[in-house]
């Protein structure tokens, strides 16, 4: 089995555990990224919006950008969901019965050319194996100007007591509580290495350079989480 069956098949057995692992190892963080995440995405964004979710799991993002575009008064007129893993989109389709979900790789979407205006992943870039194929793809499309947001945990800076705690939770607790929780230990081994084995901010920014310009930039809690807002050149 090559490396992203593997990755996708890890997805598949820690689905039906995967939203409340999320709450409880970012002691509910990961919602307050998403939100702040869509509301930077709208001060750039248009007010009719068709959307591309990415490796959209189990929908949480989805339901996000509904949710804050009601607030800001955007009108979402198509939003999809894709996915690689079945078991993740069995959870989301769950949730949202009312949004379309597509079975399908980053790097292979089966979407045409130039018809979202908005294409968001959310800590799923590290996981896809031909990275710089799925940059490609979504600046493929993506209409003219099109926006693309990336929410990630990329490589953490070495040094300084915030790092060292942040790295003790990485590798010694989030494993054992994310294992007991899903039951799958090898799963929440592979994430927080995951996270060691992705580039850094600097590094990813400079990949999307091939296809799109930096808008916005920005860390959450003391850089655990990056938050990239970028248009299509």
């Amino acid at each position: 089995m090559q490396k992203q069956e593997k990755i996708v098949k890890m997805f598949d057995d820690i689905a039906p555990t995967y939203d409340k692992a999320n709450r409880i190892l970012s002691f509910g963080s990961d919602v307050s990224w998403r939100k702040k995440a869509c509301l930077s995405v709208f001060k750039y964004s248009k007010n009719e919006l068709d959307i591309i979710d990415v490796a959209c799991g189990t929908g949480d993002m989805i339901i996000e950008w509904q949710n804050q575009a009601f607030k800001a008064q955007k009108n979402i007129t198509s939003i999809k969901g894709v996915d690689p893993s079945a078991g993740m989109l069995e959870v989301a389709r769950k949730k949202i019965p009312e949004a379309a979900f597509i079975q399908a790789k980053a790097q292979e979407l089966p979407l045409e050319n130039e018809s979202a205006d908005i294409i968001s992943i959310s800590y799923g870039i590290r996981n896809v194996v031909d990275r710089k194929e799925a940059i490609k793809e979504f600046a493929r499309v993506l209409k003219k100007h099109g926006i693309l947001l990336v929410l990630e945990f990329t490589k953490r800076e070495q040094g300084g007591f915030i790092a060292a705690c942040r790295d003790f939770y990485l590798k010694n607790i989030l494993p054992k509580i994310g294992g007991f929780i899903s039951k799958n230990y090898s799963a929440y081994e592979y994430l927080p290495n995951s996270i060691e084995d992705f580039l850094s901010k600097e590094d990813f920014i400079e990949e999307l350079s091939e296809h799109f310009e930096m808008l916005e930039y920005k860390s959450f809690s003391f850089g655990v989480c990056s938050m990239f807002v970028a248009r299509k050149k």
